[in-house]
């Protein structure tokens, strides 16, 4: 088992999850990553553990958890970014849209941070953070987004990114 905290990341073969795996790596953390399908850029090491599979499936979140416990004893930062946004009118969402979106962004964050709070009760310490959409809390008319979703387990926070970035920076209400 490490010493080093352990973060664990969804959505992690490219774009945002990707630069957090590195982010963290190079931080000096241990990552459990998990992705659809990893390409070349990313290959598992002593410090980074990769679970291919489709978050939406709780099948997957527990590889993942149960994967750094054994590895790397602890869970000490989940990150929530896998996702998925169609850039269309909501009635135009064929069933597989909608099934793919409430697999991945609903039941794939309920399924991964059950998993990791329980860890991290046990731990008595540990950080939610999950990305969610600008669109979550200034739309745009014309383009439909879901609520972000609030859990008051352990510290939880849901930035969207271009808040982080001072783009449509809004105080909380």
């Amino acid at each position: 088992m490490s010493e080093k905290k352990t973060a664990i990341v969804t959505g992690a073969s490219g774009g945002i999850g990707a630069g957090l795996v590195d982010g963290f790596l190079k931080q000096g953390y241990n990552v459990a990553a998990t992705s659809l399908h990893f390409g070349p850029s990313l290959s598992a090491s002593p410090s980074l553990f990769l679970v291919e599979g489709d978050i939406g499936k709780q099948e997957t979140a527990v590889k993942v958890v149960e994967g750094a416990m054994k590895r790397f004893g602890s869970i000490d930062v989940l990150v929530n970014n896998a996702g998925i946004f169609y850039v269309k009118p909501f009635t135009n969402f064929t069933t597989e849209d909608f099934n793919a979106l409430v697999s991945t962004n609903l039941f794939g964050f309920i399924y991964i941070t059950q998993l990791s709070v329980k860890q991290m009760l046990r731990q008595k310490s540990g950080n939610v953070v999950t990305i969610t959409a600008a669109l979550a809390d200034n739309p745009i008319g014309g383009v439909n987004a879901s609520i972000s979703m609030l859990v008051e387990f352990v510290r939880v926070t849901s930035p969207a990114p271009t808040s982080i970035w001072g783009i449509n920076k809004r105080e909380n209400r």
